[in-house]
């Protein structure tokens, strides 16, 4: 795949003779639902196999070879290019593609009981390794709360992806950390959560359990590794997958609520995976910036490599973005969810340009609504998502992890599959 960025005056008839496509299946591709009105910094991506390349001033074949990974002599070959000095500034390369790893791929739903779960699901699943089912809510009884996720169970089956059943302590509309003590403090009481979920996991034909326990107290540490070595002695013998849902941290003696009880290293020996949260540092109640911006992704990846290895971590990738609207006060209104599509139809709508942070690798812009308020917007395209991308593969990960389905963001799929060779179960 090839990611192109529209540039002032570019329609998308003149991009796809750029690059030899039909302005249909530049549509197709990015679902555009008005493909006159192109915005300026608007990421496309290009169906095509391979890429393009132009040569710059000054850049070498030898260079050009490098950053795609491949070799001179494979370029000279394919673009029948006798003398590798001879490439002139303005000369279209095309670069092959190059063998695609192998990754896993997860993504979270809440499921809404509906049919239209079903239809959902469906259509990301061929791109998926897994479905999470977010969430069955533990209860002090460790009985849990049962989730209306027939028809998303079945959407994920339909395409070859493994149903996988998420348990929280969520208790009353957020994270309980008595919760979590009450579970925690009493091996009887996890006994029957277990039996619970191993019950519940036959019963609807789960694969794979993930367990999402956050807020933690930081005395719960230790019980909370000692559950975990029980939960996944019971769940392999089943013949299960299971995982576990990290906080982002960048220290093993980071400090907070959501990071003391989660014990990086003990999650590497007991499970599976982990689910590596890495998202929401740009979140609805805090001021602009990026959802994911990838220094701080890479912060956290790093650390986590100091404690468990990189087949076990799966990496977080966001799907949506905030609108905020200015001047950001704290404890003022939420910014308001938007996915690319809708981020990409605002800018549009109010006739802004979309720039790129160079720093995050995040698209973001501003513009003034009707009533003369100021707004935000932070989301992610293809050239974010390529970057997010670019981790995994510098760091062999495991693979990544989106939140949530079924947040529109046809790039991101395209992308996905031409990089990654996606494991299924």
């Amino acid at each position: 795949m090839q990611i192109h960025v529209v540039q002032p005056g570019q329609s998308l008839w003149s991009i796809a003779a750029t690059y030899g496509v039909t302005p249909e299946e530049l549509i197709t591709a990015n679902e555009l639902a008005a493909p006159t009105q192109l915005v300026p910094g608007q990421a496309l991506v290009i169906p095509i196999w391979g890429r393009y390349h132009w040569v710059l001033p000054g850049e070498s074949l030898w260079q050009i070879a490098r950053q795609y990974g491949t070799t001179v002599e494979q370029l000279m070959q394919v673009n029948q290019i006798p003398d590798p000095a001879m490439i002139m500034p303005g000369l279209r390369l095309y670069v092959p593609p190059g063998p695609r790893p192998r990754a896993e791929v997860n993504a979270f739903i809440e499921p809404t009981g509906q049919a239209a779960d079903r239809d959902q699901v469906a259509a990301a699943a061929n791109s998926l390794t897994y479905v999470s089912m977010f969430d069955y809510e533990v209860n002090p009884d460790g009985t849990l709360n049962l989730l209306p996720d027939q028809f998303a169970r079945e959407g994920a089956r339909a395409g070859g992806a493994a149903p996988m059943m998420v348990i929280t302590t969520i208790a009353g509309g957020g994270f309980s950390p008595e919760l979590g003590a009450t579970i925690l403090g009493s091996t009887e009481l996890q006994d029957r959560l277990l039996d619970n979920v191993l019950r519940i996991m036959a019963e609807r034909g789960f694969r794979a359990l993930n367990i999402d326990f956050e807020r933690l107290r930081p005395q719960d540490r230790e019980a909370y590794n000692q559950f975990l070595r029980r939960a996944a002695q019971r769940v392999r013998q089943e013949g299960y997958v299971i995982s576990s849902a990290l906080a982002p941290k960048i220290s093993a003696t980071q400090v907070g609520e959501w990071y003391e009880a989660h014990d990086y290293q003990a999650h590497g020996e007991i499970l599976d995976f982990s689910v590596i949260m890495t998202y929401e540092w740009g979140w609805s109640g805090g001021p602009p910036m990026a959802v994911a911006p990838v220094r701080e992704v890479e912060r956290v990846i790093r650390y986590a490599l100091t404690e468990m290895p990189p087949e076990k971590i799966m990496m977080g990738i966001p799907l949506y973005g905030y609108d905020w609207t200015l001047p950001y006060v704290e404890g003022g209104p939420f910014a308001r969810v938007v996915s690319p599509q809708q981020a990409i139809a605002l800018a549009g709508r109010y006739g802004v340009p979309i720039q790129y942070d160079p720093v995050s690798q995040a698209p973001f812009f501003r513009y003034w609504d009707e009533q003369g308020r100021e707004h935000e917007v932070w989301f992610e395209d293809a050239r974010s998502i390529q970057a997010k991308f670019d981790l995994v593969k510098r760091y062999g990960l495991r693979g990544v992890s989106y939140w949530r389905l079924p947040i529109p963001f046809p790039q991101n799929w395209l992308l996905l599959e031409d990089t990654f060779d996606i494991v299924k179960r």
